[in-house]
């Protein structure tokens, strides 16, 4: 897992600047910023002040999604064309597989 990549997902899908993270975890900016490119390491302490701030526990800044969740979420975003030929190549994927 890239702690960085991480920190900016549960960043971003707040709407959080860098600035605004960095001000409520009370952390320097330039530092997340360098975490974030994973130019620079996070200790867990920061990391603790980072999902503070994110309003989320270290349990679950490090959970995994589930595949089916994951799947959900994308198919969410889909349009029903989008996931009408989704469902014709799943099932062009089966019948390759029998």
């Amino acid at each position: 897992m890239n702690v960085g990549q991480r920190i900016r997902e549960f960043r971003e899908s707040l709407n959080f600047s860098q600035n605004k993270l960095a001000e409520w975890a009370g952390v320097s900016q330039t530092h997340l910023r360098r975490v974030e490119r994973g130019e620079a390491d996070i200790t867990v302490g920061h990391l603790q002040l980072i999902c503070d701030a994110l309003g989320i526990t270290l349990q679950d800044f490090f959970a995994q999604p589930n595949e089916q969740e994951e799947l959900s979420a994308a198919i969410s975003t889909l349009t029903p064309k989008q996931r009408q030929l989704l469902i014709s190549f799943l099932k062009s994927l089966q019948k390759n597989v029998e």
